[in-house]
């Protein structure tokens, strides 16, 4: 390419506009090292977090498919639209203010009503370099099933390589990342042991299995939370001491009781330095028993916290509660940047 210089003489503007044109459009030779074509697409190669989200334009809670929601009457679990929109959007609105949100489209006339808890959809492998190998979920209950579809078609156009799992399984929220290759999986209710061996194989990962037995803790993200790459909030009592001492050789353990379980303390995402979890306590009654046993929850988080240097911010997602769901069900990691983040 010709060098461009400002040495010229008097009518050469249009020698000059001709080399600059050449250059803006001159691609490096074949096989040199700038050949590749950069992937800007790609939300795992990013310094900032990303997330995919799914505004509730399908969201409903009128098949029960879990415990909680049998629990409930039909009246109970009638969904407030404009009520579901505010609080999704508040979530939305706290994390696009420091990270990528990605927004999973729903189908014209859609049917899925859980579409919206995207961490059910599948899981991103953050071990492997490029992070644009997606598992997607082989969903157990029927009322789910036709996510899948969605979002392999959202993933494929994004450029990632899209598998599904061939055995059950129901994606981030029962397989999270620890560190290197390294994540814990539950199994058992919604997903099977078998998808685990599959991922280990194909993936060349390792992966601690929990045999979830609690039909309200039925995901693996209702009993454990990642909180940094060396530390992994537990409830313990769930679980086997086999299981613990086997989670324990390749995280730091931190016990929270069941009450705190129940009430939803594990099913949080970090952000930075940020824990980001459910909390009603404004629509409840004080001197109540759930106000007694939210403030609990939330005290014993906030302790947790502070002990390794992180704050908390909650959101009232009162909502979703009629689908048996809290705020790690709402958010999918395209990548877990917010796990660099140094911690003071």
């Amino acid at each position: 390419m010709d060098l461009i210089t400002t040495d010229r003489r008097p009518g050469d503007t249009a020698t000059l506009e001709r080399r600059v044109a050449e250059a803006a459009h001159s691609k490096p030779a074949p096989h040199s090292p700038e050949a590749a074509e950069p992937d800007n697409s790609n939300p795992g190669t990013l310094d900032t977090p990303a997330f995919l989200m799914n505004v509730p334009f399908s969201y409903t809670a009128e098949q029960p498919n879990n415990a909680w929601m049998d629990d409930l009457g039909h009246e109970a679990r009638q969904v407030n639209r404009t009520k579901a929109l505010a609080q999704f959007g508040q979530v939305y609105q706290h994390l696009a203010a420091d990270a990528l949100v990605f927004l999973l489209p729903t189908p014209r006339n859609c049917v899925l009503q859980d579409l919206v808890f995207t961490a059910n959809l599948g899981i991103v492998l953050e071990h492997l370099p490029k992070r644009d190998v997606v598992v997607l979920s082989n969903f157990t209950t029927e009322v789910r099933a036709g996510e899948t579809a969605v979002g392999e078609a959202f993933f494929e156009a994004m450029g990632y390589t899209t598998h599904v799992a061939p055995h059950k399984f129901e994606g981030e929220a029962e397989l999270k990342h620890l560190r290197d290759n390294i994540y814990v999986g539950g199994f058992g209710m919604r997903s099977e042991r078998q998808a685990y061996d599959w991922m280990e194989a194909e993936f060349d990962m390792k992966v601690v299995k929990l045999e979830m037995v609690e039909k309200y803790l039925y995901h693996l993200d209702c009993s454990v939370f990642p909180l940094t790459t060396e530390d992994t909030m537990v409830c313990t009592e769930l679980y086997t001491k086999e299981e613990v001492a086997e989670l324990g050789r390749y995280t730091n353990v931190i016990d929270v009781s069941a009450d705190a379980a129940f009430s939803g303390i594990c099913n949080s995402v970090r952000h930075h330095n940020l824990i980001l979890n459910s909390s009603h306590i404004h629509e409840l009654k004080a001197g109540t028993d759930d106000y007694f046993e939210e403030t609990k929850k939330n005290r014993e988080l906030e302790d947790v916290a502070v002990r390794l240097g992180l704050e908390v911010n909650y959101f009232n997602l009162s909502e979703y509660h009629k689908a048996g769901a809290l705020l790690s069900c709402m958010v999918m990691h395209l990548n877990r940047r917010s796990y660099a983040f140094a911690l003071i």
